[in-house]
């Protein structure tokens, strides 16, 4: 876990970890009509995740998709689709996104517990509480008020909890109800680490209750400084830790220059109809916020051409101006950084050639001039 001395310009944190999201959704990372040499096909997912494996990332996220839409016409489900990425490596954390409603939180404890046996403690979960209410409609599950869904998953997760950890776990809840009800085996210690998302006031204060982990949308260093404080005060009331996950879409290229011309050829190509019916959903689905925000509350049509605001984080550059931004990420509170590419099996083996090795350069430097103070 990490943490921090007294004097807040000497703080000591643990590595910074990285994660890429599984392109297992058709369509790539952005809404756009630029050539992606990615695939969201087993074959090429397979070797992706061992690519990454090799070359300094911890972990790769499963994404969760039931209807076709903003180019994803084809979506392989999470779980299982996890799993064949388990059993094609042998370090890396896999997260598959679980989806309250259509799931059970029984099914997904036994579902995780045996997949955590199969891949020796590999397995965790991104616990998504919803924003796109024709797809819940499509699948015929009861579409509930914003806050409402974020009580939902925050049951869900007591349950997987209580499940995981208890023999006889009896729960009452106003979502999920259980008696005496002993999953066995277990998950391995430790437990199946529960990532969540989202940043408006419900998603951030459960994060601050149950969460091992909580994901934002890209943005500045100043804006998720300001998320992080907010969110660790409420932890720390809580007597709870939960550690912040970052997006970022990386465009790392030889000059600066290069890599502004990729992404300025991204937002050229958009696909504007896409991008402003995805716009019109998530503005949507955040206004309905008790606060009326939600992640995407401020973003942009150019930032919405990448789904979770990942030009924001400005990953976009030289391998040196990259690993700089990382550590600002880093110093703002970000222990994570969950990455999307343009064309992923080669921008993830070149960012972990060139771009992880001189993070752990400024991070062991920083160190150093920390233990000096």
């Amino acid at each position: 876990m990490s943490h921090s001395t007294n004097n807040s310009h000497s703080i000591v944190r643990d590595p910074l970890k990285f994660a890429y999201w599984v392109p297992n959704v058709s369509g790539g990372l952005v809404i756009s009509d630029i050539e992606q040499r990615t695939s969201w096909d087993i074959d090429y997912n397979r070797k992706l995740a061992q690519i990454a494996e090799q070359n300094g990332f911890e972990y790769a996220l499963s994404q969760i998709r039931f209807t076709a839409g903003y180019g994803a016409e084809f979506q392989h489900e999470p779980v299982s689709f996890s799993q064949a990425l388990l059993a094609a490596t042998e370090k890396l954390k896999v997260i598959a996104a679980l989806l309250p409603g259509p799931w059970n939180p029984a099914v997904a404890a036994k579902q995780i517990a045996t997949i955590n046996h199969l891949s020796h403690g590999r397995i965790a979960v991104n616990v998504v509480s919803g924003w796109f209410r024709g797809e819940f409609t499509a699948i015929g599950e009861h579409w509930l008020d914003h806050d409402e869904r974020y009580r939902r998953s925050e049951e869900f997760i007591r349950a997987l909890r209580g499940i995981w950890t208890e023999d006889n776990f009896t729960f009452r809840g106003d979502f999920y109800r259980f008696s005496d009800y002993s999953l066995k085996p277990k998950p391995l210690d430790p437990q199946p680490e529960i990532f969540q998302g989202g940043s408006s006031r419900a998603a951030r204060d459960m994060a601050a209750r149950v969460s091992d982990w909580y994901f934002t949308n890209g943005n500045t260093p100043e804006e998720i400084k300001k998320q992080v404080d907010d969110i660790q005060g409420k932890a720390a009331e809580n007597g709870h830790k939960v550690q912040v996950g970052v997006n970022a879409f990386a465009i790392v290229r030889a000059s600066e220059s290069e890599a502004r011309e990729v992404l300025n050829e991204i937002i050229a190509k958009a696909n504007p109809e896409a991008v402003n019916a995805f716009g019109h959903e998530v503005k949507n689905a955040g206004k309905a916020s008790p606060e009326g925000q939600g992640n995407w509350a401020k973003s942009s049509f150019e930032d919405l051409v990448q789904y979770n605001d990942g030009f924001r984080s400005n990953l976009i550059g030289t391998p040196h101006q990259v690993a700089e931004r990382v550590l600002a990420l880093k110093d703002a509170g970000a222990d994570l950084i969950l990455l999307g590419f343009l064309h992923f099996q080669e921008e993830v083996e070149f960012f972990g050639k060139e771009v992880i090795p001189l993070v752990r350069e400024l991070e062991a430097a920083r160190q150093l001039s920390t233990a000096a103070e």
